[in-house]
């Protein structure tokens, strides 16, 4: 299928590529070594049009389509992968707020989003579960006409540095998926305390634990229908994997863009080491390689956008691409040799970057569950249920 933006896509992609040449790109490595994201790039990127442009014109967005979002966030990503968070969150989030949250939610929160001023993060993982995110703790029990969270939240991205999140907590007496509600939670407000992980890498967007002591959350807050949160919210990750593969792909196709020109421009035996196999055949590999994976993501988006079934190539994205875009960036620094070792240029940081999304947001080995699951049926793959709650 031929996945050509259209001219009003164009327009967006051209927008993103614009800022992220002139404002990410030359201080992606100074912010890389900051703990928070910079508030005053939020909403520049704000007043371009370039945060939440799929969600719907009611709540601020521009209602436009989920391949748009991916050209957008790759573009960023291609300049500053921490930055590109920013669209992932937006997306991810706005999607699930616009979709289960009260109108009244959706309409306080939303346009803070795109505008840049807030930043909604997602409370599922918690300390004995990680990929088996079915199974919490954190409990929400009824009080009033509202509920009161206990417990923890683990592995939350910018766990310090949120606005809001969508909470994840037990209500029915059911294990796994069943008995799990969603709220929509201020994140500033008493009973609320937040811790910051010193990661290797994605040090801007961060991830920490939320402690929740007795938070008061009234009732209008609760998203799609008690005990049935995780069931009907978690659909949203077939989108937001998707979007990971394209934000991977934006600095691995960085890394090889810069190394194709410095292979022109290194002479080694009296000619530019473009001329060795050795060197080119890894970069034809890798561009072969990034065209592929740019059609999949594309390709899943738009089946999003057609509202056709995308769960298994969701996961093909999520699994491959931050795992070949690793290995696509570790040719591209061998390539420049020890200049490449050096902090002066940006591979090892684009590594450590892009590594973590081999881990967040389900691993491999779950996505590859995910697709056996899909393809044979469950009774093949009978714990990846309780992973994805379907």
């Amino acid at each position: 299928m031929d996945y050509t933006p259209n001219e009003q896509q164009e327009a967006f992609r051209e927008a993103a590529q614009r800022f992220a040449t002139e404002k990410l790109a030359p201080h992606y490595q100074k912010r890389a070594t900051q703990h928070r994201l910079d508030r005053a790039m939020l909403a520049e990127m704000g007043s371009l049009g370039l945060i939440g442009v799929d969600i719907p014109e009611a709540y601020g967005g521009l209602g436009e389509s989920s391949v748009t979002a991916g050209l957008i966030i790759e573009q960023i990503a291609y300049a500053d992968f921490n930055a590109s968070y920013v669209q992932l969150l937006a997306s991810l989030m706005g999607g699930m707020v616009a979709q289960h949250a009260t109108p009244d939610v959706a309409k306080e929160w939303l346009p803070k989003v795109t505008r840049g001023e807030a930043i909604i993060g997602l409370g599922l993982t918690e300390p004995r579960g990680g990929s088996d995110a079915a199974n919490l703790i954190l409990r929400a029990e009824k009080s009033g006409n509202g509920y009161r969270l206990n417990g923890e939240k683990t592995s939350m991205s910018c766990a310090d540095q949120c606005d809001a999140a969508v909470i994840f907590a037990r209500t029915g007496k059911e294990d796994g998926a069943r008995g799990v509600s969603a709220f929509f939670v201020d994140l500033n407000q008493k009973g609320i305390t937040r811790t910051h992980f010193d990661d290797i890498g994605t040090k801007p967007v961060g991830r920490g634990s939320v402690f929740f002591d007795d938070v008061y959350v009234p009732a209008e807050c609760l998203m799609a229908e008690e005990n049935k949160g995780f069931s009907k919210i978690m659909t949203g990750f077939d989108y937001s994997r998707a979007l990971i593969g394209l934000e991977c792909i934006g600095p691995a196709q960085a890394s090889v863009d810069e190394a194709w020109q410095y292979s022109r421009e290194r002479i080694a035996f009296e000619r530019p080491i473009a001329q060795f196999q050795g060197v080119s055949f890894p970069l034809a590999e890798a561009e072969t390689q990034l065209t592929m994976m740019r059609q999949l993501c594309f390709y899943t988006l738009s089946l999003r956008d057609r509202r056709l079934p995308h769960t298994a190539e969701a996961a093909m994205c999520k699994w491959y691409v931050p795992k070949t875009a690793c290995e696509i960036i570790h040719q591209c620094l061998l390539t420049h040799g020890h200049y490449g070792y050096t902090t002066d240029l940006p591979f090892h940081q684009r590594y450590l970057d892009v590594m973590g999304l081999q881990i967040g947001d389900g691993t491999a080995q779950i996505q590859k569950l995910v697709i056996a699951r899909e393809k044979v049926g469950r009774v093949a793959v009978q714990y990846a249920k309780q992973e994805t709650g379907k």
